[in-house]
């Protein structure tokens, strides 16, 4: 008797388990994406759509604030270094990449030059003249990380792309100036 209590006890407490372990996730990814009311306000404000604004994370660099915004049809972001004055841009698009088109779309304002593609993990790896980026296609629209090749190594370029998400709550709040005090 008390070896089928021992063998039943695991079976019975399963299913709280399993709903515990399904709650948390759910709330880990609920809080992943900035609520899509305020997302759509600023996207709106930027001139641009919700679904383009994307942010990344590298040690040591910020988002320049006064840079958020929409160049052409994109969402673009500046990351500037906190100790010298090296950046990359952030810029999203609609549109995707393969192997056949990324030699052929331009890379940032080199659109004379040839561009060579490396596929790096999920992302591409693109060089051409002394610009150098990811391109990370997500979902119908490729995020691109560039940089001057002589200023930002990389392996930063690489640890951004690796990092690029959505925005949550806090994210979304620093892309945008604040007005706090200011005169609108």
């Amino acid at each position: 008797m008390m070896r089928t209590a021992r063998a039943l006890l695991p079976l019975l407490l399963l299913p709280v388990l399993l709903t515990a372990c399904a709650a948390d996730k759910k709330d880990r990814t609920e809080g992943a994406a900035a609520d899509s009311a305020d997302l759509d306000a600023a996207a709106r404000d930027w001139g641009i759509a919700p679904e383009l604004v994307y942010v990344t994370e590298v040690s040591g660099y910020t988002v320049f604030q006064q840079s958020v915004g929409a160049y052409d049809d994109e969402f673009a972001a500046a990351y500037r270094s906190e100790k010298d004055a090296t950046k990359f841009g952030l810029f999203v698009g609609r549109g995707t990449m393969t192997a056949e088109s990324c030699p052929k779309q331009p890379l940032g304002e080199v659109s004379d030059k040839q561009v060579t593609c490396e596929h790096d993990g999920a992302a591409w790896y693109r060089k051409a003249d002394g610009s150098h980026e990811y391109a990370v296609p997500d979902d119908g629209v490729v995020i691109h990380l560039i940089a001057d090749a002589d200023k930002v190594d990389r392996a930063i370029l690489r640890k951004a792309a690796e990092a690029v998400h959505r925005p949550d709550d806090a994210e979304l709040a620093a892309l945008q100036p604040d007005t706090n005090g200011a005169d609108t």
